[in-house]
């Protein structure tokens, strides 16, 4: 059974267009690959990714030496809020413990020095003490609290700032030249008595 002309033909345009295709494959494969020299952050996208995760702005910027110095924040900020949160209840129920007149409920014993009693004559420095260290904790704690937002605040800006200046183009031709000169003062029309010596200082763009 023979073959006509133009199956012949057909097959052999195939085959002259499957190496272009292939050529054409391994272009876009080497196009989609990144080049991180050149690579330089969306400020955007690492506004989002920092919004979303802390510290994700500073991986996306490829600042990893960052990251320590963020999560330690957050971690310090999260036990700080915790132990102050901690005393605070403890003050409170040794406040409320000392209010009433109930001789079952002495729990602020435990804060008192080892010997030390509560009777008629220091109750009253003692309710003082109490009241003053419960609301020295809940400050604490509180403050603690918007340290922690003040910390992601700034991993936030960070991470946008840094992304924004990663594409700050600095020109060559920026410059600070220093060099005397010679400024007239106006006290006199002679050169010579009505000029001073001064520095001056050109920037240039």
């Amino acid at each position: 059974m023979g073959i006509s002309d133009k199956a012949v033909e057909k097959q052999l345009d195939k085959i002259k267009k499957m190496p272009l295709l292939l050529n054409d494959t391994v272009a876009t494969q080497k196009k989609q690959k990144r080049d991180w020299a050149t690579w330089s952050p969306d400020p955007q996208r690492a506004l989002w990714m920092a919004l979303v995760i802390p510290g994700g702005g500073q991986i996306y910027n490829r600042k990893y030496w960052k990251l320590p110095i963020i999560y330690g924040g957050f971690m310090g900020c999260l036990y700080a809020m915790s132990w102050n949160n901690t005393m605070y209840k403890d003050y409170s129920q040794a406040y409320l413990d000392i209010m009433d007149s109930d001789p079952n409920t002495q729990s602020y014993n435990r804060f008192l020095h080892f010997g030390a009693t509560i009777d008629s004559s220091n109750e009253e420095r003692y309710k003082k003490i109490f009241k003053s260290r419960k609301d020295k904790y809940r400050r604490w704690r509180d403050m603690s609290f918007f340290c922690l937002i003040g910390v992601y605040a700034l991993s936030v800006i960070d991470a946008y700032v840094d992304a924004e200046l990663s594409q700050f183009d600095i020109s060559n031709d920026l410059s600070l030249k220093v060099e005397p000169a010679i400024i007239n003062n106006g006290s006199s029309n002679n050169i010579l008595n009505g000029s001073s010596i001064g520095v001056n200082l050109g920037l240039k763009f």
